[in-house]
């Protein structure tokens, strides 16, 4: 039997957009299999992937069996569905390389050992198949007029890019994945966005005509921020989950910054902490908004899910130099790539390392070598006044000789005026 009724556990998490009639009475009466496709586009999800995931990972918790499908095949043709335009196709080489990619990081929210879960790749059940028996066996049971009333096909009609016949027959390939999954796994349910409605819908309607079989659909909603753009996204783009793509320190204030509008709907979604533990803590937040609790708990769950404890504890450390808590210890641990994410708006000059060889007096370095200063007198005041720090140690000595030494990572040396006024000096 069921751990606990999942659908009611969607529902609280604003996690359930639409479903099939009698679904929710199937998952509460028995152990299921359930799947949900994976776009193989890219060799990372990015945060926004990580709805469908967890609500995999909830799948799994309610004591049934996920499958993810890593659309191998699918991925060769593009879905239409919420796309404008018509997507570059990729090669198999590149498909299986973001496949490897792709499960090593759902394994950090799915058990896949002893058969819990599978990961499966639906390029290995059609790339044997031949167009004339797959028209044959699966063609025949659509009609024109069927495929033509899905929202993403009349959008794409309707649009300028208009949409190919390669597009056009995506919901008859998704359609095949589930008919096979249920003949070969028991697979009853999919799950997806609420944009694969009419894919998910095409593969019940086929798994009734050709295998005479029942099978159930689950969407969740598209997931927008209060401003009403997509989830997922900052100024430079995705947030992906490979730490070389979106750095751990990135992933963390990302998550950090979300706006309070926004808190209480994104921990229903993304933590796994048990209902009543999660309305505490929304009552708590609710109370005193300025501790940003939900915030802070959010960033940490998922950073620690995605990232590891160890990184959560770099993104802290980095964050709260910003903040004048840093020590020089805590800087010096910081990857270069780090480092210029956290001051990229601040101001910055650049010298010759061989400047620093044989030593630059301190004041002579922030008023002549740089500009950081407008004058030598303005420098040795605030130094009198301990207000300069260098990496993040006051410094009030104007004689003080600034060398090689000095430069962390081999590279930076950050000047702090004053409480949060910060500057850096790189070499090269």
């Amino acid at each position: 039997m069921p751990n606990f009724n999942y659908i009611e556990e969607l529902r609280w998490r604003g996690l359930l957009h639409d479903i099939t009639p009698n679904a929710e009475e199937i998952l509460t009466k028995e152990n299921s299999t359930g799947y949900l496709g994976i776009d193989p586009t890219a060799d990372s999800l990015h945060i926004g992937h990580l709805v469908g995931v967890m609500i995999m990972k909830h799948f799994q918790r309610a004591g049934h069996k996920p499958i993810i499908v890593v659309g191998g095949a699918t991925g060769m043709i593009g879905d239409p569905s919420g796309k404008s335009e018509e997507r570059n196709l990729l090669d198999e080489n590149t498909l299986r390389h973001n496949q490897e990619a792709l499960k090593k990081q759902i394994s950090r929210f799915i058990d896949f050992s002893d058969d819990k879960a599978l990961l499966v790749n639906n390029y290995d059940w059609t790339k044997d198949y031949s167009f004339l028996h797959f028209i044959r066996d699966y063609g025949k049971h659509l009609t024109i007029s069927y495929m033509m009333s899905k929202d993403s096909v009349k959008q794409r009609l309707n649009s300028q890019a208009g949409i190919s016949f390669t597009e056009f027959t995506y919901q008859l390939l998704q359609g095949y994945d589930f008919c096979h999954l249920f003949d070969k796994h028991k697979c009853k349910f999919q799950l997806g966005g609420s944009d694969q409605w009419g894919n998910i819908t095409t593969g019940i309607e086929l798994i009734r005509r050709k295998l005479g079989g029942e099978a159930y659909g689950i969407t969740v909603p598209l997931i927008t921020k209060s401003d009403g753009k997509k989830f997922g996204k900052s100024e430079k783009g995705n947030i992906w989950l490979d730490a070389e793509k979106t750095s751990p320190y990135e992933f963390y204030q990302f998550l950090l910054n979300t706006a309070d509008e926004d808190a209480e709907r994104f921990i229903k979604i993304f933590s796994i902490r048990p209902l009543d533990e999660l309305q505490n803590l929304i009552d708590e937040h609710k109370k005193e908004p300025h501790k940003r609790i939900l915030q802070k708990t959010l960033a940490e769950e998922l950073t620690i899910a995605v990232h590891g404890e160890n990184e959560l504890k770099n993104a802290i450390d980095a964050s709260n130099i910003l903040f004048g808590n840093g020590t020089k210890e805590t800087l010096s641990k910081l990857n270069e790539k780090t480092f210029m994410q956290i001051f990229e708006a601040v101001p910055n000059f650049s010298i010759d390392k061989k400047t620093l060889e044989k030593g630059v007096n301190i004041v002579d370095l922030l008023s002549e070598h740089t500009k950081i200063f407008s004058s030598k007198g303005e420098c040795r005041r605030l130094m009198k006044e301990n207000g300069l720090s260098v990496n993040q140690e006051k410094n009030n000595n104007p004689e003080a000789i600034i060398t090689n030494t000095d430069l962390i990572n081999n590279k930076f040396i950050l000047i702090k005026k004053g409480k949060k006024n910060y500057s850096y000096i790189s070499v090269k």
